[in-house]
This record gives structure tokens, sequence and C-alpha cells, in this order.
């Protein structure tokens, strides 16, 4: 009889402070008054904005510079070969004189 009674105790006690520790502590996403929503604390305000700068148009510079360039001249000291240049006319031809 005692050891039943004392696990009866023990059993209500254990209980009741279980029962009171998770409605002392609560739920985050309780629905009354937000909606279920779970919000970030107020301290976020005090931190500093973040810059992120833009990604460049082709992240892979390397890459980039040898498909420009794919015989490697800058890589050697030399100038990139220009277009052609074509020399300009003479100027117009003269039909050949009759004999």
């Amino acid at each position: 009889m005692r050891i039943a009674r004392r696990l009866m105790v023990r059993g209500v006690a254990g209980g009741s402070l279980l029962a009171l520790a998770l409605a002392v502590t609560g739920c985050q996403t309780y629905p009354a008054g937000f909606g279920g929503m779970t919000l970030p604390s107020p301290h976020y305000l005090k931190h500093y904005p973040q810059y992120f700068p833009p990604d460049p148009t082709f992240p892979l510079q390397r890459e980039l510079d040898s498909m420009q360039d794919p015989d490697g001249a800058i890589r050697r000291g030399g100038a990139l070969p220009g277009p052609a240049v074509l020399p300009a006319p003479a100027g117009p031809v003269a039909p050949p004189a009759p004999k």
C-alpha cells in the first residue's frame, strides 16, 4: 500500500511539473495573437545593413579572356593583332589608250 501510494504521489508530482514547464515555456508558433507566424526578434534592427556588389555579367573572367585571346598574345606580353587593314584604292582605273 505504501509503495503504490508513493508511486502515485511521484507520478502526480512529475506530471504536474511537466505540465507547469510546458505552460511556462509556451510555443513560438502559438496561434493566438500572431496567426501561427514565427516572428524575428527585434534585435535585427541593431545590425548594420550589408552591401553585396552586383555580380559581373560574365563571372568567369579568366575563361572570358582565354576565349577572346585564344593564342595567348596578351599573356606573352604582345598586343592583340588588330583587324586586317586593306589598302585604299589608288583611284579610278583609266581605260587603256587606243593604238
